[in-house]
């Protein structure tokens, strides 16, 4: 061995032992310090500025124009209508505080769900069949329709496109397009027959224009 590879292997061995050797020597007392201990000064006591506590004001009956009405908001779920009618809801009850604002879905008419219902079904025997059809058609005895060899062709694409037909079917069936609003069970405003979501400002004033004619008659009576 050269020097050079000596130094390279005697270099680590060396600070390795010096390591051990540092770790288990014991430290060295610390050092007096002649300095003065120095005594932090207080701080002056600044006052705080406490809110002052006034007694929670009940609400009273006074200005809460919208108690006993009702405006009942159906729309269709599935149709992703939910955030304008949380909208409508919030404007309603700051507009008319008391006014207790329901909100409920909007089925659609009654074949529609029927077929919905029967859209999973077919959907599941189709993708069944492309992927066990040789197996299932001898079985039953039946000879495969011309359908199921072109699309045992490709199954990935039988498959996909199955899927992603049967699923637009299914929301289509289950939508309605409906954003009806009631007022104590009156229509007031109506998607389905105006085919437009209703204004902020149209739907106060129509529900402005109830609640008077609703007062008027409270007060005829009385």
């Amino acid at each position: 061995m050269d020097r050079t590879q000596i130094l390279l292997v005697g270099l680590p061995i060396f600070l390795f032992f010096s390591d051990i050797l540092n770790l288990f020597a014991p430290q060295p007392p610390p050092k007096p310090t002649h300095h003065s201990p120095i005594h932090p000064k207080p701080l002056p006591q600044q006052q705080l500025h406490q809110p002052l506590e006034f007694p929670a004001q009940k609400q009273s009956g006074i200005g809460l124009i919208g108690v006993g009405s009702t405006v009942s908001i159906d729309f269709c779920t599935s149709c992703s209508y939910k955030g304008n009618a949380v909208t409508v809801k919030n404007m309603l009850e700051s507009e008319f505080p008391g006014i207790n604002v329901v909100l409920a879905n909007y089925p659609p008419p009654l074949p529609k769900r029927i077929l919905s219902k029967v859209v999973p079904v077919v959907q599941t025997g189709i993708i069944v069949a492309i992927v066990a059809g040789d197996q299932i058609f001898p079985r039953l005895g039946i000879r495969p329709p011309p359908w199921y060899y072109s699309l045992r062709a490709n199954k990935f694409r039988s498959i996909a496109s199955t899927w992603l037909l049967t699923n637009f079917l299914q929301s289509f069936l289950q939508s309605s397009g409906a954003f009806e609003v009631y007022y104590n069970g009156e229509l007031v405003f109506s998607k389905l027959k105006e085919n437009r979501f209703p204004g902020e400002i149209e739907l106060r004033e129509l529900i402005a224009r109830r609640l008077a004619n609703t007062r008027f008659i409270s007060g005829v009576g009385l």
